[in-house]
């Protein structure tokens, strides 16, 4: 292994007998990173579309109600309001401002149960995002630069295919 970006052959790629050495095998390796590179931002975007799901679904189960699942979600009346919402009259807060009342509900800030249900597989695939994270990190460490290109090649299609989905907070740095 040489310590610098290079296109050369012969460097182990995750396992000692994994050595592309001739320009098929590293052109083999290379589509096979950008498709790992790929699958995990697939695996980002499932993950956060879950915890989106399972966000809602706790909701459900701590305002007690198992029917409302196939509701959409709206902003609650007066009359579906839940016992843990805090109404706030904003001019109460400020006698300096004239203008309208305003007033808006916010929940009280709490943690979710835990739910093993929830919290077992997002676990899982927390810890299987964070195997491939890993597997891709350590072929940019080979130096490859072909690796290289290909795993950010291979991210940056993933990205545009599945960033939007789930609202982009499953990364695994931020």
């Amino acid at each position: 292994m040489v310590p610098y970006l290079h296109f050369t052959s012969g460097d182990n790629l995750l396992f000692k007998t994994w050595a592309p050495s001739s320009h098929g095998a590293i052109a083999g390796a290379c589509i096979g990173l950008a498709f790992l590179a790929i699958f995990e931002r697939w695996i980002s975007a499932m993950r956060a579309v879950l915890t989106a799901h399972w966000r809602e679904r706790t909701l459900i189960i701590m305002r007690g109600g198992c029917h409302e699942a196939d509701s959409s979600p709206s902003i609650p009346s007066q009359e579906k309001a839940s016992p843990d919402v805090e109404e706030v009259n904003v001019n109460s807060l400020s006698s300096k401002y004239a203008g309208p009342a305003v007033s808006f509900r916010r929940s009280p800030r709490t943690v979710a149960p835990f739910i093993v249900a929830h919290d077992l597989p997002r676990g899982i695939l927390y810890a299987f995002q964070a195997l491939l994270a890993y597997a891709l990190m350590l072929s940019v460490m080979t130096f490859q630069a072909a690796f290289v290109i290909s795993i950010i090649l291979g991210l940056g299609i993933g990205e545009v295919l599945f960033g939007r989905l789930g609202g982009g907070d499953s990364h695994l740095l931020h």
